[in-house]
């Protein structure tokens, strides 16, 4: 297999794996629409996208209609498989695959480039990691006017007089998770790609300069809408308390590890070095934000709880919260999220570095981002109450 792989390449050989994938499930789809399309794809990927852009409960295959059952529990056998907004293991696992061949073809992409200063374009790329979690805070905003505007016109508010709504199906499909991940993964390669390009034909930097000026770019027009969206829109709120308590207890408790990596066992950080401080911060920002939204919004600002998304998050609080006080409910996966980061950086070590450096430092960014991602949509969306 490793000679076919050297004979054609390895940017072919990758290529032409993703075009049978693709030529598999398409055929796949379209010859047994009910097995494949219907009973996979659709329950488990396309479908909890569909309920979440519609902003239903559940939503039902029913042979292609994709329609809204009256029930979510109780729903006939002839209208196929339910899906649900949200996560489930099998798509989590699904996305990570995808993931990982994206981050291949990435790699490759970086070699054609002639791309160097890997470490570097981890810093270049982090202002992206954050706006990913604001992106998608965009549509929790754009999901709450449609809740409001649905309440408005049920009351009998003109529509020309009720609240509108920013961004309809399908493009607000592409701002719900996960497809909004491939919309961030997008919007970062090609601002790569012009970054390269820049320092090259335009301007004397190093690349990772214009990259991440163009990722705050980005990132500050994304705020902006959200600081716009909570000064002029009644059903979106401020509480910049919930913002300090996450920012701040995430950095204490970074900080509190760090100190005993760098104390207790220092071999640890030798692989990542400063990258490794990152990556316990972003999950930091993840398991401090789930404590914050889950149980603390009650004594912060006096309104419910906000509750969790993701499977592995909802099964370590539905079993922490039958041991612990209310308030510690997602505390365990705090600790859970610390631990995994810190294992992480134990696992980079110098060796993989030495072997692989773009390949490795793509793998971090990715890390970094599936724990900053959801820890600042998880931090803004508590700050806003949306």
């Amino acid at each position: 297999m490793s000679d076919l792989i050297e004979r054609i390449g390895i940017g072919r050989a990758w290529a032409a794996g993703v075009a049978l994938l693709a030529l598999v499930f398409g055929l796949g789809s379209v010859l047994f629409t009910r097995t494949v399309y219907a009973n996979f794809v659709w329950h488990y990927f396309w479908g909890p996208v569909y309920a979440d852009a519609k902003g239903w409960s559940c939503a039902a295959w029913a042979n292609g209609e994709q329609i809204q059952p009256q029930s979510c529990t109780n729903v006939p056998a002839g209208m196929g498989p339910v899906a649900e907004p949200g996560y489930t293991v099998v798509s989590e696992i699904g996305y990570a695959v995808i993931l990982l061949v994206m981050l291949v073809g990435v790699a490759l992409l970086l070699k054609q480039l002639r791309v160097e200063r890997y470490r570097a374009m981890f810093y270049g790329l982090f202002p992206f990691m954050f706006f990913g979690g604001a992106l998608r805070v965009v549509e929790d905003v754009n999901n709450r006017a449609a809740e409001v505007r649905a309440e408005q016109l049920a009351s009998g508010v003109p529509p020309a007089e009720a609240t509108g709504v920013l961004i309809d199906y399908p493009l607000n499909a592409f701002l719900i998770s996960p497809i909004i991940y491939f919309t961030v993964f997008f919007v970062a390669l090609g601002a790569l790609v012009a970054a390269v390009y820049l320092s090259r034909h335009v301007i004397s930097q190093s690349y990772e300069y214009p990259l991440f000026a163009i990722a705050s770019a980005i990132l500050v027009v994304t705020l902006g809408y959200l600081g716009w969206a909570s000064a002029t829109k009644e059903f979106v709120y401020f509480y910049p308390q919930v913002l300090v308590a996450v920012l701040v207890g995430a950095t204490i408790c970074t900080a509190g590890v760090w100190y005993l990596i760098e104390n207790v066992k220092p071999a640890i950080n030798r692989g990542t070095g400063l990258m490794g401080l990152v990556i316990l911060w972003a999950h930091s920002i993840d398991g401090v934000a789930n404590v914050v939204g889950l149980d603390w919004m009650t004594y912060l600002t006096g309104r419910a709880n906000l509750t969790g998304k993701h499977p592995v998050n909802r099964f370590i609080v539905d079993v922490s919260g039958g041991v612990l006080p209310a308030y510690l409910d997602a505390f365990p996966f705090l600790i859970v999220k610390l631990v995994a980061a810190t294992f992480v950086i134990y696992v980079f070590d110098e060796v993989v570095f030495e072997d692989s450096p773009r390949f490795t430092v793509m793998l971090l960014v990715a890390i970094v981002a599936v724990g900053l991602g959801p820890g600042t949509r998880d931090m803004l969306r508590a700050t806003l109450y949306v």
